[in-house]
């Protein structure tokens, strides 16, 4: 079999277990075997560049950060719903309805999850995906096919032919265990949680950088269409639409269904409602449809939104239950967070004994007190939180919560930077809580990723004095004899720690900055650093000039990081990991100097490869690849759909190139 051929056979196998998985909910294969499947068109890919398709799975991983989201216009408008509270509200809408049609005869409806995510709209030309639009105000949104792309619900090819443009418009939504792991891994990182699924996919696509949307892993579901060419003429109803949509390879949700009559239909809402907590992702109600087009197209609409349907909502999971204390946290960074005792109580489909109250600020406008009953709710149907307080309920004397002055756990005196509403601990060195955070940041999966050293084992080994700093991490060998004593650490689990601590010797400059836990500086900041200074000698000795230089670095982070590389003791931790055996593998240094000095924007749609790989090749050269264009842009590469960058460029009198000419530009075998 040629390459082509076995990258041809990959794409369409892969996006057949796609289907399978997301569409039918009966995978045929594991992870592992879908994962070494990737792999295979990865690195085929990757030899034979010339054989990547836009369709390609791999496609799926991000590209390079974009500079900003360029506008789109719907071609028909995105309207709103009106919502109804309640079984009376769904019988007047109704009788609306049948005013509407001149009829007394039950009306069929088409019922289905009203999820709580961000509208979608898919634009397919002859079958291939195009453009990804958010709703924005109904008009005009936001171009995010570049982030739309990494969601693997999403098709990139329709599974049938569908000739001339196809809109399809759906939800993006983050499943409930996929936000419980991007919260905890927040926390770890000592970082601002999500307050709910909707708000963390929502925050996700409006990320400029694709590769970190891929990281959320967050779902599609569709439930419509707008523009919409080459329909079958057998598709005369929204749940035939619905099944035409899933023959495509849409995600759709098996809880649509066809009812007749609006009692059957309240009676659906009402086990919904009573279902919600037992569903993988977030919903606040169910929308309901005339089912016939044909009725539908005689109802018409309002200026805002379809008469024929309507957004039965549910009421927010909330309870009321009795605040015991205000506590607070303090996290990797410093940053102290209060948080309430609550007596437990059942809310959302789980007993809450915690709830955040987000920060001090919060805490005083909400007038929140110890000993008050308060409203908590599962923000999300996942964390809980502390909604407000019931003023009526309020136990005589209690008093407005004072913030803490000093550290809860250190005792240092907390400061509260300009512009910021969190309350920080500068103990950076001796904070124990901080060290223990820091611990746990520099062994987790995104960092050195030492196996087996989690929260709880780095807490044991802290309280024991085993733990200080990071450098103390490559140091357990020596308490080895001191491990098998301990209760639950046998010689095969104590073997696999210290093998996994070896191992994490030798990993790339991005994961080992990222690591060191600079304030500001995530997985793709650190990324950027390592491309840019290649070595970490070259890292340290970076000037605040060279640092806000690199692209999508700007003044904050770049005074962070020199702040905390001029930092002794940050020195001696750096020194400290080096002498320890740990050894930074560089990052791939240019093979030539064609771009050396010069920096190129790519715009548009590119054809013979990703932007992704296009700036690689940059970089290979010498080059910069930069995300927005400016006086210091010596190249702006523009393809097909190229809009703000070009004209930047244009009005800059930066040069312009095709593909072709930058093609051209590349040594021979490049490609």
């Amino acid at each position: 079999m040629t390459p082509e051929d076995r990258a041809a056979w990959l794409r369409k196998e892969l996006e057949r277990h796609n289907v399978l998985y997301y569409v039918h909910d009966s995978p045929e294969i594991s992870d592992s075997e879908w994962d070494a499947l990737f792999r295979e068109l990865k690195e085929l890919e990757e030899k034979h560049p010339e054989l990547r398709t836009a369709d390609s799975p791999t496609q799926r991983v991000g590209v390079a950060p974009l500079s900003k989201f360029e506008t789109h216009r719907h071609r028909i408008l995105m309207l709103s719903l009106d919502n109804a509270f309640g079984p009376d509200e769904m019988r007047a809408f109704d009788e609306r309805v049948k005013r509407g049609l001149g009829t007394t005869d039950d009306i069929e409806y088409e019922c289905e999850l009203k999820f709580d995510g961000l509208s979608m709209s898919l634009t397919y030309v002859d079958g291939v995906l195009t453009v990804g639009a958010t709703r924005g105000n109904g008009e005009t949104g936001e171009d995010v096919t570049t982030n739309v792309r990494t969601v693997r619900g999403v098709p990139l090819r329709l599974q049938e032919g569908v000739a001339g443009t196809l809109e399809v418009r759906g939800e993006i939504v983050m499943l409930k265990e996929v936000f419980a792991k991007l919260n905890e891994d927040q926390l770890a990182r000592g970082l601002k949680v999500f307050v709910n699924p909707r708000n963390a996919a929502s925050g996700a696509m409006r990320q400029l950088d694709s590769r970190l949307v891929a990281e959320r892993k967050l779902n599609f579901f569709a439930y419509g269409v707008g523009h919409a060419d080459g329909v079958p003429a057998t598709v005369q109803s929204q749940i035939s639409l619905m099944n035409w949509l899933k023959a495509l390879g849409f995600p759709v949700r098996q809880e649509a269904i066809a009812l007749t009559g609006v009692e059957a239909v309240i009676d659906y809402v009402e086990k919904v409602e009573s279902a919600r907590s037992s569903l993988p992702f977030q919903i606040d109600g169910v929308v309901i449809k005339v089912n016939s087009f044909e009725q539908q197209g005689e109802l018409g609409f309002t200026a805002r939104s379809p008469k024929w349907a309507i957004a039965s909502k549910f009421a927010a999971e909330q309870a009321f239950t009795k605040l015991n204390a205000i506590e607070c946290n303090v996290g990797r960074t410093g940053a102290v967070t209060p948080y309430a005792v609550l007596e437990p109580v059942y809310v959302g489909g789980a007993t809450v004994g915690l709830a955040t109250l987000h920060n001090y600020f919060e805490l005083a406008r909400k007038d929140i007190r110890e000993g008050d009953t308060v409203i908590v709710q599962r923000a999300g149907d996942v964390i809980p939180e502390v909604v407000g307080p019931d003023l009526a309920k309020r136990p005589q004397g209690a008093m407005p919560h004072v913030p803490p002055t000093h550290c809860p756990v250190c005792g240092t005196e907390l400061v509260r930077e300009e512009g910021m509403a969190v309350l920080r601990c500068p103990n950076t060195r001796g904070c124990p809580a901080q060290v223990q955070r820091k611990l746990e940041h520099f062994a987790s999966r995104g960092a050195m990723d030492i196996e087996g050293l989690g929260e709880k084992q780095i807490a044991r080994f802290v309280e024991l004095g085993w733990l200080s700093d990071l450098p103390s991490i490559y140091h357990l060998r020596d308490k080895r004899d001191e491990m098998l004593a301990l209760e639950r650490m046998g010689e095969q689990s104590v073997s696999n720690l210290l093998a996994a601590i070896d191992e994490s010797k030798v990993r790339s400059l991005d994961r080992f900055i990222y690591g060191l836990g600079i304030r500001f500086v995530g997985d793709r900041t650190a990324d950027d650093l390592a491309r840019e200074f290649r070595s970490l000698d070259g890292f340290r000795r970076a000037t605040y000039e060279e640092l806000e230089a690199v692209p999508d670095i700007g003044p904050r982070t770049a005074t962070a990081i020199e702040e905390w590389l001029l930092e002794e003791e940050n020195q001696k931790v750096v020194q400290g990991l080096l002498d320890a055996g740990v050894q930074p593998v560089e990052a791939e240094a240019p093979v030539g100097d064609l771009f050396a000095g010069k920096t190129l924007v790519f715009t548009g749609k590119l054809e013979k490869f990703s932007r992704e790989d296009a700036e690689a090749l940059v970089m290979k050269q010498g080059g910069k690849a930069a995300g927005s264009v400016s006086k210091n842009t010596t190249y702006v590469v523009a393809g097909p759909g190229a809009g703000s960058k070009l004209e930047k460029a244009q009005q800059l009198g930066v040069q312009i190139l095709t593909e072709e000419e930058f093609l051209a530009l590349l040594p021979a075998g490049t490609l």
